[in-house]
């Protein structure tokens, strides 16, 4: 208990030094969450209020009751496309009690450890998922440099000139600061035909306000709402650990991923009681977030508290705030998102893993999905892995002419991807007089196994031929007691 308090409360206070790299990061973290919280709610049908109270109350939450320190959570894209819909047919209203019924779907999962799933998530999604999401977070800026005039083009390029060349002279203050400070002085006393914040979409005048969604209470509500509930809570939840997988990677740390999904769950009951959407981990804005120093939950808690102070005190001068400046941040953090090592390792890693990677990475961009690419990328990578293991399964045989018996020896792993080929190799018209099944070298998994090897014995036995299972193990032979007694 004593260490876990430690734990918890280095993570919020571990020196001054770290205190202030984590306000700074923070404070950078908040500015790259504005436009794509407002482009998320214009994907969802709601109003940027809407998003933008939703990353507020849900980084103020998951600060505290999160899993993993300097991760920065708020309205995504990703639930946002499985909002939409229900957005679009029944209204907000709906929407935030599907917000809510998420949250407690999400603490559930995280109080039953069911976080243990992200176990079959490989190397190679992982890397997809980091890819994807750099190509996106690129992509999303392009239209922000379509149809522009040439000052558009100047003012990121100075941008990034900012972002890249300041830290060579000083790392004070994140150079993505700077660069918004700058440019925002520029456009003011320089005016040019350039896009600001205030072109993005309406900010909140106001603080969100306590209020229980307008809608029946009846089973019918529960009806509609519960589908949307279900797929916002499992898209939030792929998105958060894996962001938080992604964290723990730059950190070399370690987090709780369970803790994780029941704070996720906490701060979206949060959001849908104070007018916003269900969201989950941002990995682009976590990623800027721990590049720029943010290692402690207070990076967490000033990127919720400063987006309030920016919401509404400030808003005036937030509003003049150049969108070029906000793209060139998203780009840095776009490059620095992107694994370009794994291009050199496509050549020298197995080709399947290659084939897992670009699939994850395909189907994210094509989708704009993160949980529809890296679902794809599992599915690829337990079918190859069951390809891999049927191979290492084999069944040779030898006859002992004078006992008039054939032994067949079976080694590898039988589950249901090997279960066929297992029954295959097997003569069931044997002109031996007794069969032996040495199972030793084997291990049966699960039901289709015993089944396999169970129509193999019934077989052979109403051809008049007398079967012996030997060297079946301790778990093999229980599963086989327990679906299938007559074997033995």
């Amino acid at each position: 208990m004593n260490t876990a308090i430690s734990r918890y409360a280095h993570e919020w206070f571990s020196g001054a030094a770290a205190a202030r790299r984590d306000v700074l990061a923070g404070m950078v973290g908040t500015f790259a969450l504005i436009p794509e919280v407002i482009a998320f709610s214009f994907v969802a049908g709601i109003d940027p209020e809407v998003g933008l109270f939703a990353s507020f109350v849900i980084g103020i939450v998951i600060a505290f009751a999160g899993g993993r320190p300097a991760m920065i959570s708020g309205a995504a894209g990703s639930v946002a496309l499985v909002a939409a819909a229900l957005v679009h047919s029944h209204g907000l209203s709906y929407l935030l009690a599907a917000t809510i019924l998420a949250g407690l779907l999400q603490i559930v999962f995280g109080l039953l450890k069911l976080d243990v799933l992200m176990r079959f998530v490989s190397q190679s999604v992982r890397t997809g998922f980091v890819n994807a999401l750099a190509i996106l977070i690129f992509s999303a800026q392009v239209p922000q440099m379509l149809d522009v005039t040439w000052h558009t083009y100047a003012m990121i390029a100075l941008g990034l000139a900012i972002i890249y060349l300041l830290p060579r002279l000083t790392t004070t203050i994140p150079s993505p600061l700077i660069c918004i400070l700058v440019l925002t002085v520029v456009g003011i006393a320089f005016p040019m035909p350039i896009a600001t914040v205030a072109d993005l979409g309406r900010l909140p005048a106001s603080l969100p306000a306590f209020a229980l969604p307008q809608i029946p209470f009846a089973w019918e509500t529960l009806r509609i709402i519960a589908p949307y509930a279900l797929a916002m809570a499992a898209v939030g939840l792929l998105e958060s650990m894996m962001t938080a997988r992604v964290v723990d990677d730059l950190t070399d740390t370690t987090s709780s991923k369970a803790r994780e999904c029941t704070g996720l769950g906490l701060a979206n009951i949060a959001a849908g009681l104070f007018g916003g959407i269900a969201g989950c981990g941002m990995v682009g804005q976590t990623v800027g977030n721990v590049r720029y120093g943010g290692r402690g939950r207070i990076s967490t808690l000033v990127a919720g508290v400063f987006l309030l102070v920016v919401m509404v005190p400030l808003r005036p001068w937030v509003a003049q705030v150049p969108v070029a400046a906000l793209v060139a941040i998203m780009i840095m953090v776009s490059i620095s998102t992107f694994s370009w090592s794994s291009l050199s390792d496509l050549a020298r890693h197995p080709k399947v893993s290659g084939v897992v990677m670009l699939a994850t990475v395909a189907v994210t961009v094509a989708t704009h999905d993160l949980s529809a690419g890296v679902c794809v990328g599992v599915l690829l990578s337990g079918v190859f892995f069951a390809f891999k293991v049927t191979r290492l399964m084999d069944v040779t045989s030898s006859y002992d002419a004078a006992s008039d018996t054939r032994t067949y020896t079976v080694t590898g792993q039988i589950f249901f991807a090997s279960a066929e080929i297992f029954a295959d190799r097997f003569d069931l018209r044997d002109t031996a007089g007794r069969v032996r099944i040495d199972l030793s070298a084997a291990h049966l998994w699960d039901i289709t196994a015993v089944g396999a090897l169970d129509d193999v014995v019934t077989r052979m036995r109403r051809h008049g031929i007398a079967v012996e299972t030997i060297g079946l193990n301790r778990a093999s032979a229980v599963l086989v007691d327990r679906h299938a007694p007559g074997i033995g």
